[in-house]
């Protein structure tokens, strides 16, 4: 069999970052994924289950209620741990979505209250939750991604 893409990245070197992991097309439609890579793979401890089973919920919540709402496919936790997957429709570059994924953690950092979808009806978990260890990683996350807004960012 062929090794998928994601495996031919160099998780070694691989750092915190907001990349375009690639680029699938069918016809006129081009859906890019973009690797919101929170931690460094294999470097440093990988995000626990309940904050980021809440980033996954508040980053869903706000990415198909933002102004780009109708252009979110996915968003979700990669298995890995070490952070998330944004799939938009469009022939995107990192630089294109760079605010929206700001603004998004501006959203995380500053939610209060109960977590949309956290309910026995909406989640098959949905009392795995942790906001406030959510907003420390994407604290984080934002900080370091503000710092390295220079860096290439493409992992294709």
């Amino acid at each position: 069999m062929e090794r998928i893409a994601s495996f031919t990245v160099d998780h070694l070197n691989l750092l915190p970052g907001l990349y375009v992991s690639r680029r699938d097309k069918r016809g006129d439609v081009v859906i890019t994924t973009f690797d919101m890579r929170m931690t460094a793979p294999n470097r440093e401890p990988v995000l626990d289950i309940p904050a980021l089973h809440t980033i996954e919920h508040l980053g869903a919540t706000y990415l198909r209620n933002s102004k780009r709402k109708d252009d979110i496919v996915y968003f979700g936790p990669m298995g890995c741990r070490t952070g998330c997957y944004i799939l938009m429709f469009g022939d995107l570059t990192s630089e294109d979505v760079f605010d929206l994924v700001a603004d998004m953690c501006d959203f995380i950092i500053s939610f209060e209250g109960d977590i949309p979808g956290a309910a026995p009806e909406q989640c098959g978990n949905y009392s795995e939750q942790n906001l406030n260890m959510a907003k420390y990683y994407i604290s984080k996350y934002k900080k370091q991604l503000l710092e390295n807004r220079s860096f290439e960012y493409t992992l294709l």
